[in-house]
């Protein structure tokens, strides 16, 4: 599955997705772009999920209908240690996100 991790993640997490075609904002070219046109940016580089810290998204943006799920990650801060616990979790959340839907994990 194609991930693309948001920027406002620490960047050494896309190494514990294993078994993914992981890439961040910044080495994807899609820093600094925000909210719904970041998600269709993405969906037209063919990333199916966009992982974030960013519990808005769900709020702000109409996922129904679009190409790419989110994977919320929800920690205390988006520090890399206070993420690493919520990876098994978010790995068996990839297993059975679909597109244009949102994922919580805690």
């Amino acid at each position: 599955m194609r991930l693309l991790i948001d920027e406002c993640l620490d960047e050494r997490i896309r190494h514990s997705f294993l078994g993914h075609d992981c890439q961040t904002a910044r080495y994807a070219k899609l820093a600094g772009i925000k909210n719904a046109e970041l998600l269709a940016a993405a969906e037209s580089l063919g990333f199916e999920v966009l992982v974030t810290v960013d519990q808005s998204i769900p709020h702000q943006q109409r996922l129904g209908g679009r190409n790419i799920a989110v994977l919320i990650l929800c920690a205390p801060t988006n520090r890399l240690r206070d993420l690493q616990p919520l990876v098994g979790k978010a790995l068996s959340a990839l297993d059975v996100i679909r597109p244009g839907e949102v994922v919580r994990v805690e």
